[in-house]
């Protein structure tokens, strides 16, 4: 694997949160706004490539019988200095996110990379895995943070309402077209503040999850149809080198 790839593989392919189900946690319990999914995910960024980097650095020193405690505690080092980090010169965030940053130490996505990679890899290669599996981490809280904020309170980031909000006075793009098409139209009317809620999460998350598998599904289909194509191409050739081989052999009999 190039590191090229080492590095992307996180985003899509390898998603934690949309592919393996990591970190559920944060996930569901902190992406009702886009500040506090952003927030969780610079800090899971900055933890799991710290991590990585140590756990690459003292792989061959740590015995095998202990390398777990000692993965935790790697781990719940760089945690402690991420939540007096944020107390000290994010206290809103480190407010809004309360509980869920001491609770990094067991996101099972942080052990698993130590544990599956850091711990088998050297340090440059430990170090681009932790940082685009936080970049893929980052972006599916993102995509969460974003959806359930905008569905729950048609505002995004510091309350700013979106330009679909007609009667706002904070407008951030011209689109009168718009309002002439859809006279009249406010987005405040059709808001779901129940998006905001656990239950918003587990639906945005099972939306998105769906959207994923689906295509998953058809990419995977088209590779199967690619393959019987190749197989049936490969065979229509050996037939026709068959039928010229035996037309040649007549030919020559004749």
């Amino acid at each position: 694997m190039t590191k090229k790839e080492n590095f992307l593989k996180g985003f899509i392919q390898e998603n934690p949160i949309f592919v393996f189900l990591l970190g559920m946690c944060p996930a569901l319990a902190v992406t009702a706004t886009f500040e506090t999914s952003l927030g969780m995910g610079i800090l899971v960024i900055f933890v799991l490539t710290s991590s990585n980097i140590v756990v690459s650095l003292f792989r061959n020193f740590i015995p095998s019988d202990v390398r777990t405690p000692a993965y935790i505690v790697i781990i719940a080092t760089f945690v402690t200095l991420v939540r007096m980090l944020t107390q000290s010169y994010a206290f809103d965030l480190y407010n809004a996110l309360g509980v869920f940053i001491p609770l990094i130490v067991v996101n099972c996505l942080i052990l698993g990379r130590a544990e599956a990679f850091a711990s088998k890899n050297n340090v440059v290669d430990s170090a681009i895995d932790g940082l685009g599996m936080g970049l893929g981490f980052t972006m599916a809280l993102l995509v969460i943070g974003i959806s359930r904020e905008l569905i729950a309170t048609g505002t995004l980031m510091y309350g700013v309402y979106l330009p679909f909000f007609v009667e706002s006075e904070v407008v951030w793009f011209n689109l009168d077209w718009l309002f002439f098409m859809i006279p009249n139209f406010n987005i405040q009317d059709y808001m779901l503040p129940m998006f905001s809620l656990a239950p918003g999460a587990f639906i945005t998350l099972g939306i998105i999850l769906a959207l994923f598998q689906n295509k998953k599904v058809k990419d995977e289909r088209r590779k199967e149809e690619e393959k019987k194509r190749l197989i049936e191409e490969k065979k229509r050739i050996a037939l026709e080198k068959k039928k010229a081989a035996a037309m040649k052999k007549a030919g020559e009999q004749a």
